[in-house]
């Protein structure tokens, strides 16, 4: 089964009604974006969802105490590390949280990434957060049994094709579910989800 993660999650009302289509897991941003909440913030969000949703919080180069501290107070379940981190934070933070670690798509496949000391990795666009793809190509040289996310530019009108092509362990979406920055759209949501499960 493709797990489906919706990222950039601002209202308390779009986490439930993620939750209630079924979504996996919904993703926090606590770098500079759009979407960027705060952790008390995120906190209020969190506490209007059930035990079975994971809140993973999205960090770009914080300090470690700095993300440990953010993670306690959103009451969060997993990190996802979206800077330059080395493997010795991702090490230090997966002692208490799971660690998701995200890499931009560029040019040839680099292999050392699937080295990378986390519990699954994102790979994302050139430009995270602009909702733009990368060559689907770059994943025939993804080794079997990696937990790896794919996101960029992912919308209930390709998620198929990507699907068709790779079986990841998750989807990751943002924009391509929005009406506007930080605001789910129902509709896209749910049709997102019956793209997922129909060629997943």
């Amino acid at each position: 089964m493709v797990r489906v993660k919706v990222c950039g999650v601002t209202r308390r009302e779009d986490a439930r009604m993620l939750e209630a289509l079924g979504v996996h897991a919904v993703g926090f941003v606590f770098a500079p974006s759009r979407r960027r909440v705060t952790p008390e913030e995120a906190a209020g969000i969190a506490a209007a969802l059930g035990p079975m949703v994971a809140r993973v919080g999205v960090f770009v180069d914080a300090p470690p105490e700095e993300v440990l501290e953010v993670a306690e107070a959103a009451r969060l379940t997993a990190l996802q590390l979206h800077g330059d981190e080395p493997p010795q934070v991702a090490r230090r933070l997966g002692r208490r949280y799971p660690v998701i670690k995200a890499f931009r798509v560029r040019g040839a496949p680099d292999p050392a990434i699937f080295r990378y000391p986390a519990d699954a990795l994102l790979l994302d666009g050139p430009r995270p957060g602009s909702g733009t793809a990368f060559d689907w190509g770059w994943l025939a040289s993804v080794p079997a049994g990696a937990r790896v996310v794919v996101a960029g530019g992912l919308a209930p009108e390709n998620v198929c094709g990507l699907l068709q092509r790779f079986r990841p362990y998750a989807v990751d979406v943002s924009s391509g579910v929005e009406a506007r920055p930080g605001v789910k759209d129902r509709d896209r949501v749910r049709a997102f989800l019956r793209a997922v499960e129909g060629c997943g």
